[in-house]
């Protein structure tokens, strides 16, 4: 395994499961559809060159193992695991650690945005750096890395608030670790996220999805 590890979160692309606040404007399976290219998008842009760093993909729900496999082959799929997303990204960065990472950092899925250099970057200044935060323009984050487990950032979180990166950064403080933060990207959770990256997102999707977005937003 290479020195550097980028953790992935995703979901199974299932109709009702996936994108869920976006079911009342496009539907369950639209907002499904939608997650799905979102997803294969940040996945594209996070694959790396060789010896950058390797990847692993920790899915949700934990029976979604074969659906996940035939979504993306080839991949080491891991399934996620604990009552809560802290609980649960603790673990994967245990995970990661001890199947031999020095440095390691993990997104979600809803930030098609994040590219490879923005993963080489974070990893990198962990030089210097004990934490690395991808702020949201939600409140949250996209991208966290460290060169450490450091459980203590993943405890006590009110998850999918807008104080999720504030609470992150003050625990990481308290800790006396020094952190950096990377430039800020939109998650897409929301239609509002949506209409405002739109320009940047309808070149992504397929005709018919693209046409029931853009219903929606006008509607």
């Amino acid at each position: 395994m290479a020195a550097g590890v980028l953790i992935v979160f995703v979901k199974e692309p299932r109709p009702g499961a996936a994108k869920t606040r976006l079911v009342p404007a496009l539907g369950p399976e639209r907002a499904a559809e939608l997650y799905r290219v979102l997803a294969e998008e940040e996945v594209r842009g996070t694959a790396p060159r060789a010896g950058e760093y390797t990847r692993l993909f920790f899915y949700s729900p934990p029976e979604a193992g074969p659906a996940v496999a035939e979504w993306l082959p080839g991949e080491t799929l891991l399934p996620q695991r604990g009552p809560d997303l802290g609980a649960r990204m603790s673990a994967a960065f245990d995970e990661a650690f001890r199947r031999g990472a020095a440095r390691a950092a993990i997104v979600g899925t809803d930030a098609p945005f994040v590219t490879r250099e923005t993963v080489l970057e974070a990893l990198g200044l962990l030089d210097d750096h004990d934490v690395v935060l991808g702020p949201a323009l939600d409140g949250g984050y996209y991208l966290l890395a460290v060169d450490r487990p450091r459980p203590d950032l993943f405890q006590g979180i009110a998850w999918s608030t807008p104080s999720v990166l504030a609470a992150t950064v003050e625990k990481a403080s308290r800790g006396g670790l020094r952190v950096r933060r990377l430039e800020p990207l939109p998650d897409i959770d929301t239609l509002d996220d949506v209409r405002a990256e739109w320009p940047r997102l309808e070149r992504l999707l397929p005709r018919g999805l693209a046409a029931a977005v853009r219903a929606a937003l006008d509607g």
